[in-house]
């Protein structure tokens, strides 16, 4: 992976966009990692990857909860306010 600095993204900003074409780049501002740019292409792969395994994970927690007897009427009677 390809490390720029803030100062070095900002003045050389075609060439750092041309280069999160091909890889992930890294920004670096007083020796942390502050950015990472990547591609369009690449983003959009991530989002509906993490977007997948969150649809997936709320799956699997309803399915427990229906098979715990968690009805959506007992959850509203959980989630109702007593105050």
């Amino acid at each position: 992976m390809k490390t720029y600095t803030a100062n070095e993204a900002k003045t050389r900003f075609g060439e750092f966009i041309d280069q999160a074409q091909r890889e992930p780049v890294r920004v670096m501002r007083h020796d942390r990692v502050v950015g990472v740019m990547v591609s369009a292409q690449d983003y959009e792969a991530m989002r509906a990857f993490y977007a997948d395994r969150l649809r997936r994970t709320m799956d699997r927690t309803a399915e427990q909860a229906a098979r715990s007897g968690l009805t959506p009427e007992a959850l509203d009677k959980l989630l109702a306010d007593e105050s």
